[in-house]
Protein backbone atom coordinates (compact mmCIF):
# COMPACT_ATOMS: atom_id res chain seq x y z
CA UNK A 1 0.00 0.00 0.00
CA UNK A 2 1.22 3.24 -1.10
CA UNK A 3 0.15 6.08 0.49
CA UNK A 4 0.95 9.96 -0.69
CA UNK A 5 0.65 12.42 2.01
CA UNK A 6 0.30 15.98 1.08
CA UNK A 7 2.07 18.96 3.20
CA UNK A 8 2.67 22.65 3.27
CA UNK A 9 3.38 23.98 6.53
CA UNK A 10 5.83 23.26 9.69
CA UNK A 11 2.66 22.57 11.86
CA UNK A 12 1.81 19.72 8.94
CA UNK A 13 5.27 18.55 9.31
CA UNK A 14 5.23 18.18 12.80
CA UNK A 15 1.47 15.94 12.78
CA UNK A 16 2.73 14.20 10.01
CA UNK A 17 5.50 12.70 11.50
CA UNK A 18 3.42 11.12 14.38
CA UNK A 19 2.33 9.07 11.53
CA UNK A 20 5.18 8.50 9.96
CA UNK A 21 6.11 6.68 12.87
CA UNK A 22 3.16 4.67 13.58
CA UNK A 23 3.54 3.68 10.24
CA UNK A 24 7.12 1.73 11.32
CA UNK A 25 5.07 -0.77 12.93
CA UNK A 26 4.01 -2.33 9.61
CA UNK A 27 4.97 -4.08 6.67
CA UNK A 28 4.59 -3.77 3.52
CA UNK A 29 3.09 0.52 3.61
CA UNK A 30 4.82 2.83 2.10
CA UNK A 31 5.03 6.85 2.19
CA UNK A 32 5.29 9.26 -0.44
CA UNK A 33 5.93 12.88 1.18
CA UNK A 34 5.51 16.18 -0.94
CA UNK A 35 6.61 19.50 0.37
CA UNK A 36 4.34 21.66 -1.46
CA UNK A 37 6.57 25.11 -0.37
CA UNK A 38 3.35 26.80 0.65
CA UNK A 39 4.96 28.28 3.82
CA UNK A 40 8.41 29.49 3.73
CA UNK A 41 10.26 28.48 6.73
CA UNK A 42 13.92 29.23 6.84
CA UNK A 43 13.86 27.16 10.20
CA UNK A 44 12.66 23.89 8.27
CA UNK A 45 16.24 23.03 8.14
CA UNK A 46 17.93 19.31 7.67
CA UNK A 47 18.64 19.74 11.09
CA UNK A 48 14.76 20.63 11.73
CA UNK A 49 14.01 17.38 10.08
CA UNK A 50 17.02 15.57 12.29
CA UNK A 51 15.90 16.89 15.65
CA UNK A 52 11.97 16.47 14.80
CA UNK A 53 12.38 13.11 13.58
CA UNK A 54 10.41 13.88 10.63
CA UNK A 55 10.64 12.16 7.48
CA UNK A 56 12.34 14.07 4.74
CA UNK A 57 10.14 14.62 1.87
CA UNK A 58 10.82 13.37 -1.49
CA UNK A 59 9.33 15.82 -3.48
CA UNK A 60 9.97 19.89 -2.51
CA UNK A 61 7.81 22.23 -4.48
CA UNK A 62 7.99 25.76 -4.43
CA UNK A 63 4.30 27.57 -4.66
CA UNK A 64 4.32 30.10 -1.86
CA UNK A 65 4.53 33.69 -2.00
CA UNK A 66 1.49 33.74 -4.68
CA UNK A 67 -2.35 34.54 -4.02
CA UNK A 68 -4.53 31.99 -3.01
CA UNK A 69 -5.90 30.96 -6.24
CA UNK A 70 -2.83 31.49 -8.30
CA UNK A 71 -0.92 29.10 -4.92
CA UNK A 72 -3.45 26.45 -5.05
CA UNK A 73 -3.89 26.38 -8.74
CA UNK A 74 -0.35 26.01 -9.26
CA UNK A 75 -0.14 23.26 -6.46
CA UNK A 76 -3.01 21.15 -8.08
CA UNK A 77 -1.02 21.19 -11.69
CA UNK A 78 1.89 20.00 -9.81
CA UNK A 79 0.45 17.42 -7.68
CA UNK A 80 -1.48 15.99 -10.45
CA UNK A 81 1.91 15.15 -11.99
CA UNK A 82 3.57 13.60 -8.96
CA UNK A 83 0.66 11.83 -8.89
CA UNK A 84 0.44 10.04 -12.78
CA UNK A 85 3.96 9.37 -11.80
CA UNK A 86 3.69 7.53 -8.36
CA UNK A 87 0.10 6.34 -8.58
CA UNK A 88 -0.36 5.54 -4.61
CA UNK A 89 -3.72 3.84 -3.51
CA UNK A 90 -4.50 7.21 -0.93
CA UNK A 91 -3.78 10.98 -0.60
CA UNK A 92 -3.46 12.12 2.44
CA UNK A 93 -3.85 15.27 3.68
CA UNK A 94 -4.00 17.55 6.80
CA UNK A 95 -5.50 20.35 8.36
CA UNK A 96 -7.06 23.28 6.08
CA UNK A 97 -4.19 24.80 4.13
CA UNK A 98 -4.45 25.74 0.34
CA UNK A 99 -1.94 22.48 0.06
CA UNK A 100 -4.75 20.22 1.64
CA UNK A 101 -7.34 21.44 -1.31
CA UNK A 102 -4.96 20.83 -3.75
CA UNK A 103 -3.93 17.50 -3.00
CA UNK A 104 -7.15 16.50 -2.24
CA UNK A 105 -8.65 17.90 -5.94
CA UNK A 106 -5.88 16.07 -7.24
CA UNK A 107 -6.72 13.08 -6.13
CA UNK A 108 -10.06 13.67 -6.71
CA UNK A 109 -9.76 14.07 -10.16
CA UNK A 110 -7.69 10.95 -10.82
CA UNK A 111 -10.24 9.05 -8.67
CA UNK A 112 -7.58 8.16 -6.09
CA UNK A 113 -9.09 7.79 -2.19
CA UNK A 114 -8.70 10.98 0.31
CA UNK A 115 -7.80 10.68 3.79
CA UNK A 116 -8.59 13.91 5.53
CA UNK A 117 -7.10 13.76 8.88
CA UNK A 118 -8.55 16.84 11.43
CA UNK A 119 -11.72 16.88 9.63
CA UNK A 120 -14.91 18.56 10.56
CA UNK A 121 -13.42 21.34 12.20
CA UNK A 122 -15.60 24.55 12.11
CA UNK A 123 -14.96 28.15 13.02
CA UNK A 124 -18.22 29.23 10.43
CA UNK A 125 -16.65 32.18 9.44
CA UNK A 126 -16.51 31.88 5.59
CA UNK A 127 -14.24 34.86 5.18
CA UNK A 128 -11.10 32.82 6.57
CA UNK A 129 -9.88 31.15 3.43
CA UNK A 130 -9.09 27.87 5.84
CA UNK A 131 -12.90 27.03 6.85
CA UNK A 132 -13.40 27.28 2.96
CA UNK A 133 -10.64 24.62 2.96
CA UNK A 134 -12.09 22.47 5.44
CA UNK A 135 -15.18 22.48 4.10
CA UNK A 136 -14.23 21.71 0.42
CA UNK A 137 -11.92 19.22 1.59
CA UNK A 138 -14.35 17.47 3.65
CA UNK A 139 -16.77 16.74 0.67
CA UNK A 140 -14.95 15.12 -1.71
CA UNK A 141 -12.79 12.75 0.69
CA UNK A 142 -13.52 8.98 1.95
CA UNK A 143 -12.26 8.99 5.11
CA UNK A 144 -12.77 12.04 7.22
CA UNK A 145 -10.93 11.32 10.28
CA UNK A 146 -11.89 13.75 13.32
CA UNK A 147 -10.83 14.52 16.87
CA UNK A 148 -13.84 14.91 18.47
CA UNK A 149 -17.90 14.33 18.41
CA UNK A 150 -18.13 17.74 17.81
CA UNK A 151 -16.36 17.64 14.52
CA UNK A 152 -18.36 14.36 13.78
CA UNK A 153 -22.41 16.45 14.14
CA UNK A 154 -20.71 19.36 11.53
CA UNK A 155 -19.60 16.78 9.10
CA UNK A 156 -23.36 14.93 9.26
CA UNK A 157 -25.42 18.13 9.00
CA UNK A 158 -23.41 19.16 6.05
CA UNK A 159 -25.11 15.67 4.96
CA UNK A 160 -21.61 13.42 4.70
CA UNK A 161 -22.13 9.98 5.14
CA UNK A 162 -21.87 8.75 8.25
CA UNK A 163 -19.79 5.72 7.26
CA UNK A 164 -17.06 7.38 6.13
CA UNK A 165 -16.51 9.78 9.24
CA UNK A 166 -14.27 8.16 11.74
CA UNK A 167 -13.78 9.44 15.36
CA UNK A 168 -10.08 8.84 15.76
CA UNK A 169 -8.70 11.06 18.89
CA UNK A 170 -6.39 14.20 17.83
CA UNK A 171 -2.78 13.48 16.37
CA UNK A 172 -1.62 16.54 18.01
CA UNK A 173 -2.15 14.80 21.32
CA UNK A 174 0.21 12.19 20.03
CA UNK A 175 3.03 14.72 18.93
CA UNK A 176 2.47 16.69 22.29
CA UNK A 177 3.26 13.61 24.28
CA UNK A 178 5.86 12.79 21.77
CA UNK A 179 7.79 16.10 22.19
CA UNK A 180 7.25 17.01 25.56
CA UNK A 181 10.03 14.30 26.36
CA UNK A 182 12.31 16.22 24.25
CA UNK A 183 11.46 19.54 24.85
CA UNK A 184 14.58 22.49 25.55
CA UNK A 185 14.76 25.58 27.73
CA UNK A 186 15.37 28.38 26.11
CA UNK A 187 18.43 29.57 26.67
CA UNK A 188 17.42 33.13 27.28
CA UNK A 189 14.98 32.67 29.63
CA UNK A 190 16.96 32.78 32.92
CA UNK A 191 18.00 36.32 31.88
CA UNK A 192 14.56 37.07 32.57
CA UNK A 193 14.25 36.37 36.21
CA UNK A 194 10.87 35.17 36.58
CA UNK A 195 9.52 32.94 38.63
CA UNK A 196 5.87 33.04 36.98
CA UNK A 197 4.89 33.73 33.37
CA UNK A 198 1.96 33.64 30.59
CA UNK A 199 2.87 32.65 27.58
CA UNK A 200 1.19 34.59 24.46
CA UNK A 201 1.58 34.27 20.69
CA UNK A 202 0.00 36.36 18.47
CA UNK A 203 0.60 36.01 14.71
CA UNK A 204 -3.15 35.87 12.67
CA UNK A 205 -3.30 38.75 9.91
CA UNK A 206 -6.43 39.56 11.73
CA UNK A 207 -5.13 40.73 14.50
CA UNK A 208 -1.44 41.93 13.66
CA UNK A 209 -2.39 43.80 10.60
CA UNK A 210 -5.09 45.41 12.28
CA UNK A 211 -3.90 48.75 13.94
CA UNK A 212 -6.80 48.90 16.47
CA UNK A 213 -6.94 45.38 17.30
CA UNK A 214 -2.83 44.99 17.57
CA UNK A 215 -3.17 48.31 20.28
CA UNK A 216 -5.90 46.54 21.90
CA UNK A 217 -4.43 43.31 22.53
CA UNK A 218 -1.48 44.83 23.89
CA UNK A 219 -3.39 47.25 25.69
CA UNK A 220 -5.10 44.19 27.47
CA UNK A 221 -2.12 42.35 27.99
CA UNK A 222 -0.58 45.11 29.64
CA UNK A 223 -3.18 46.29 32.12
CA UNK A 224 -3.02 42.64 33.26
CA UNK A 225 0.29 43.60 35.48
CA UNK A 226 1.14 39.53 34.67
CA UNK A 227 4.58 38.66 33.36
CA UNK A 228 3.98 38.05 29.48
CA UNK A 229 6.28 36.15 27.08
CA UNK A 230 5.79 37.39 23.58
CA UNK A 231 7.88 35.34 21.13
CA UNK A 232 6.94 37.75 18.02
CA UNK A 233 7.84 37.40 14.19
CA UNK A 234 9.71 40.59 12.89
CA UNK A 235 7.29 41.89 10.84
CA UNK A 236 4.67 42.13 13.90
CA UNK A 237 7.41 43.85 15.54
CA UNK A 238 7.70 46.37 12.65
CA UNK A 239 3.56 46.83 12.67
CA UNK A 240 4.31 47.64 16.29
CA UNK A 241 6.80 50.26 15.57
CA UNK A 242 5.06 51.43 12.71
CA UNK A 243 1.55 52.08 14.93
CA UNK A 244 3.86 53.26 17.41
CA UNK A 245 1.83 50.81 19.71
CA UNK A 246 3.12 51.02 23.72
CA UNK A 247 4.30 48.07 25.11
CA UNK A 248 4.23 47.74 28.93
CA UNK A 249 7.59 46.34 30.48
CA UNK A 250 5.37 43.51 31.64
CA UNK A 251 5.70 42.19 28.44
CA UNK A 252 8.35 40.78 27.54
CA UNK A 253 9.22 40.25 23.48
CA UNK A 254 11.66 37.72 22.27
CA UNK A 255 12.19 36.29 19.00
CA UNK A 256 10.38 33.26 17.47
CA UNK A 257 11.39 30.35 19.14
CA UNK A 258 11.49 26.66 17.71
CA UNK A 259 8.91 24.38 18.42
CA UNK A 260 10.68 22.33 21.51
CA UNK A 261 11.75 25.54 23.01
CA UNK A 262 7.26 26.38 22.37
CA UNK A 263 6.84 23.07 24.07
CA UNK A 264 8.72 23.78 27.43
CA UNK A 265 6.98 27.34 27.42
CA UNK A 266 3.77 25.76 27.35
CA UNK A 267 4.57 23.21 30.30
CA UNK A 268 5.94 26.11 32.27
CA UNK A 269 3.74 28.73 32.24
CA UNK A 270 1.04 29.23 34.51
CA UNK A 271 -1.47 30.46 31.45
CA UNK A 272 -1.58 30.91 27.66
CA UNK A 273 -2.60 33.52 25.66
CA UNK A 274 -3.15 33.03 21.80
CA UNK A 275 -5.17 33.06 18.74
CA UNK A 276 -3.17 30.26 17.08
CA UNK A 277 -5.80 27.22 16.68
CA UNK A 278 -2.97 24.77 17.34
CA UNK A 279 -1.41 26.46 20.55
CA UNK A 280 -5.50 26.34 21.96
CA UNK A 281 -5.01 22.58 21.78
CA UNK A 282 -1.92 22.34 23.17
CA UNK A 283 -2.63 24.27 25.84
CA UNK A 284 -5.46 21.57 26.89
CA UNK A 285 -2.71 18.94 26.26
CA UNK A 286 -0.18 20.73 28.90
CA UNK A 287 -3.32 20.74 31.75
CA UNK A 288 -2.77 25.02 30.48
CA UNK A 289 -5.81 26.88 30.72
CA UNK A 290 -6.20 29.48 27.60
CA UNK A 291 -7.42 32.31 26.85
CA UNK A 292 -7.93 32.98 23.07
CA UNK A 293 -7.30 36.48 20.86
CA UNK A 294 -10.37 35.32 18.40
CA UNK A 295 -13.94 36.04 18.66
CA UNK A 296 -14.60 32.27 17.41
CA UNK A 297 -12.64 28.76 17.77
CA UNK A 298 -13.06 25.44 15.80
CA UNK A 299 -11.86 23.99 19.37
CA UNK A 300 -15.72 24.60 20.60
CA UNK A 301 -15.76 21.82 22.63
CA UNK A 302 -12.80 23.86 25.38
CA UNK A 303 -14.74 26.88 25.72
CA UNK A 304 -17.76 24.46 26.27
CA UNK A 305 -15.83 23.00 28.70
CA UNK A 306 -14.50 25.96 30.60
CA UNK A 307 -11.07 25.02 29.57
CA UNK A 308 -10.94 28.50 26.60
CA UNK A 309 -11.94 31.39 26.55
CA UNK A 310 -13.05 33.42 23.68
CA UNK A 311 -12.24 37.20 24.58
CA UNK A 312 -11.40 39.20 21.35
CA UNK A 313 -9.47 41.78 20.64
CA UNK A 314 -10.82 43.81 23.68
CA UNK A 315 -8.24 45.13 26.43
CA UNK A 316 -10.61 44.74 29.21
CA UNK A 317 -12.20 41.53 28.55
CA UNK A 318 -8.01 40.19 27.61
CA UNK A 319 -7.39 42.28 31.30
CA UNK A 320 -10.03 40.59 33.20
CA UNK A 321 -9.52 37.00 31.74
CA UNK A 322 -5.73 37.23 32.32
CA UNK A 323 -7.12 38.42 36.08
CA UNK A 324 -8.61 35.08 36.95
CA UNK A 325 -7.50 32.32 39.56
CA UNK A 326 -7.51 28.67 36.68
CA UNK A 327 -7.17 25.65 38.26
CA UNK A 328 -4.75 23.47 37.12
CA UNK A 329 -5.78 20.30 36.54
CA UNK A 330 -7.54 19.45 33.59
CA UNK A 331 -9.44 16.28 32.83
CA UNK A 332 -7.69 15.73 29.55
CA UNK A 333 -9.34 12.98 27.40
CA UNK A 334 -11.59 14.97 24.85
CA UNK A 335 -9.12 13.79 22.06
CA UNK A 336 -7.94 10.58 22.65
CA UNK A 337 -5.69 8.52 24.60
CA UNK A 338 -2.41 9.52 22.13
CA UNK A 339 -2.72 6.82 20.03
CA UNK A 340 -4.36 8.60 17.07
CA UNK A 341 -1.76 7.87 14.31
CA UNK A 342 -2.02 4.11 14.89
CA UNK A 343 -6.02 4.67 14.77
CA UNK A 344 -5.88 6.19 11.30
CA UNK A 345 -3.15 4.15 9.92
CA UNK A 346 -5.09 0.48 11.20
CA UNK A 347 -8.68 2.20 9.68
CA UNK A 348 -6.73 2.81 5.88
CA UNK A 349 -4.97 -0.13 5.84
CA UNK A 350 -7.82 -2.71 6.72
CA UNK A 351 -10.09 -1.23 4.28
CA UNK A 352 -7.52 -0.09 1.37
CA UNK A 353 -6.45 -4.18 1.65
Amino acid sequence: MKILTVLGARPQFIKAAAFSRAMEKYEGVEEVIVHTGQHYDQNMSDVFFAEMDIPLPKYKLQTGGKTHGAMTGQQLEKIEEILFNEKPDLVLVYGDTNSTLAGALAATKLHIPIAHVEAGLRSFNKKMPEEVNRILTDQISNYLFVPSSDAKQNLLREGINESKIFVVGDIMYDVALYYKERMVKPSWFEDLNLEKFILCTVHRAENTDDATKLSNIFKGLGLSNKDIILPLHPRTVSKIKEHNINVLPNIKIVEPVGYLEMVWLEVNCDLIVTDSGGVQKEAYFHNKYCVTLREETEWVELVDEGYNTLVGFDADLIKQALSQNYQSDLSVGIYGCGDTALNILNIMVQHEN
